[in-house]
Parts: structure tokens; sequence; C-alpha cells
């Protein structure tokens, strides 16, 4: 059985003020039946670690792919592991846009954070214009291809689902749309790295996921959690969250 895991973005949000919202998680939801995973800014990750306690891991939002070097403003995987970090989101959409990263960069990434002992949350998803041309998936079987390096495991990569249209837009696929992403994910996975990795490694949904549509979005086929962004910021939207997932 694959153990659920909720996962929380902060993305370029967050001050010392927000270490009370992991105060408020941890005493909602000090026995979690769900793993729950907190990616906050880098300037933020080693308190918020010691906060957390053993109820909630932490991770990077990105890396560099060298282990160290002239990379001024950069971090290193061991850089986000030395501050208590387990896991390193890679491949999120706004790095791919935002900073021209490519399924190559990706790898690269993954591959270091890896050699550095965290987990890599490998990012795939299409655009608006991708999806109206009925080619999802064909994107994500190239990025699925490009991004993930030879020789992962289940125990060192997830990979998440975040078509780019519905990342803080309120929109979100029909259920049909995210199940039939999730399915062909997991297949391209089984065919490539075999039944063991492939059945093993958490496929989490990402886009615009809150409260009110949580429960639905969990119990479509091979979604094993979510990757969320806005509403992990505040325990009073990421706690129902996980309790939905709880209870899928």
């Amino acid at each position: 059985m694959r153990r659920k895991l909720a996962a929380g973005n902060w993305k370029m949000n967050g001050t010392g003020d927000n270490l009370a919202q992991i105060a408020a998680l941890t005493a909602a939801h000090p026995a979690p039946g769900v793993d729950i995973l907190i990616c906050p800014p880098a300037t933020l990750l080693s308190r918020v670690s010691d906060a957390a306690g053993n109820a909630i891991a932490t991770g990077g939002q990105d890396c560099h792919a060298a282990g160290s070097g002239a990379h001024t403003g950069d971090i290193s995987a061991a850089m986000l592991k030395d501050a208590g970090a387990t896991h390193v989101i890679l491949g999120h959409s706004e790095r791919r846009e935002d900073h021209g990263e490519n399924d190559q960069d990706v790898r690269d990434k993954a591959n270091a954070a890896i050699d550095a002992g965290l987990t890599a949350v490998i990012c795939v998803g299409e655009s608006l214009a991708e999806r109206e041309a009925a080619n999802t998936l064909a994107i994500i079987g190239g990025q699925l291809a490009g991004s993930i390096p030879d020789g992962v495991t289940a125990q060192n990569m997830v990979i998440a689902y975040e078509p780019i249209w519905a990342i803080g837009t309120g929109k979100i696929p029909t259920l049909d749309q995210i199940g039939e992403v999730h399915d062909f994910i997991r297949t391209a996975l089984e065919k490539r790295f075999g039944p063991g990795v492939g059945r093993s490694t958490r496929i989490l949904y990402g886009g615009s996921v809150k409260p009110s549509n949580a429960e639905g979005i969990f119990a479509v086929s091979n979604v094993d959690g979510a990757l969320v962004g806005g509403a992990s910021l505040k325990a009073e939207d990421f706690g129902p969250i996980i309790t939905a997932l709880e209870n899928a």
C-alpha cells in the first residue's frame, strides 16, 4: 500500500510569523494517518524543520544540480538537507516558466537531490493550449521521460501532476481528466521501471486543491495525495485537506 502524502508548497510566501501555522497543524494532527510535507521558502526551512518535529517533514522548493561552487543565490541539495529537509520540489511549472528550466535541468537536479539523500518531488503538467490541443498525455509522457533519472526508487521519488492552467486559478480538471493523467503516469512508470517501482511510487495531484474539492480528488484512481499551494499556508485550510486524505 502506498502511504498517502499531503504536501504544501508555500512558494515565495511566509516569514517567521507563519511558524504559528506549523504549531497549529501539529497540534491538530499529532499522529497523522498520512505523511505531511511542508516546503517553505529557504529562509524558513531550518525554523520550520525545528518547529515541525517528527509529525511533519520539510522540503526545499528547488536545488542546484551542483554540490557547491560559484552559483550566487542558489542552494545545493546538501544545504537543504543540512537545514532539515528530507524532500525537494523540482521542475515546478513556475520554475520551468520563470527560469527556463527544461527536462534535462530537472533530471540533473533530481540526480543531485537523490545523491544528497533527499526525495525528489518531480512536477509535470501541461499548459491550457496543450490541453485544448489534446496533447496532454504526449506532453506528460515527454516530461516523465526527460525529467526522471534512471535508477530511481519509490523511496527517493514522488511525482506531482500539476496542470499549469489550474495552478492558483481556481480551475481544476474534471475528475475523469485527473484520473486519465494519473493512470497514464502509473502505466508509464511501470513500463520504464517495472512493477515494483511503478506501483509503489506516489503520484500527487496539484492545482487549486482546497477543502471543498479535496474529497472528490482523493477518490480518483492513482491519486496518492496532493501538492497544495495557497491552501497550505494556513492550518485552517490545510488541516481539512489532510483530514480528507486520511479518510480517503
